[in-house]
């Protein structure tokens, strides 16, 4: 998906659809996916670098090690406001994701993914 790389390490296939997990790398200055919501709960932990993380209407900077809970339904994005790559492992409950991947990287193919252009105020885990 141009700057933006899925790779999906358990599926629902794999979990009778019981949570479906995967890495999110991004490049340096990368904008996400854009706010959005869905009824499934996400739950970031940071692998590499700082991902900065959307939930509700607060922005955190999160660097490697910290643990990110969406919970299902609650508007949320993620983005590399960094210098460096940053990646996030998600673990997505239940394990339904994967299905949508098809229709994400045509997206992605469509609209790719840009700079990040606003800095917005964040705290950083």
């Amino acid at each position: 998906m141009g700057r933006i790389q899925a790779i999906f390490k358990a599926d629902g296939d794999e979990t009778a659809s019981g949570y479906s997990i995967s890495e999110w790398w991004l490049e340096p200055n990368t904008q996400g996916p854009g706010p959005h919501s869905h009824p499934e709960d996400d739950i970031f932990y940071v692998i590499e670098g700082t991902m900065s993380v959307l939930v509700g209407d607060v922005w955190t900077h999160a660097s490697k090690g910290a643990f990110i809970l969406v919970p299902g339904g609650v508007i949320h994005d993620f983005e590399n406001r960094g210098s460096v790559r940053a990646g996030v492992l998600n673990l997505f409950v239940p394990g339904t994701f994967e299905s949508h991947m098809p229709a994400i990287a045509q997206w992605y193919a469509q609209h790719p993914a840009g700079d990040v252009t606003v800095a917005a105020t964040a705290t950083t885990a």
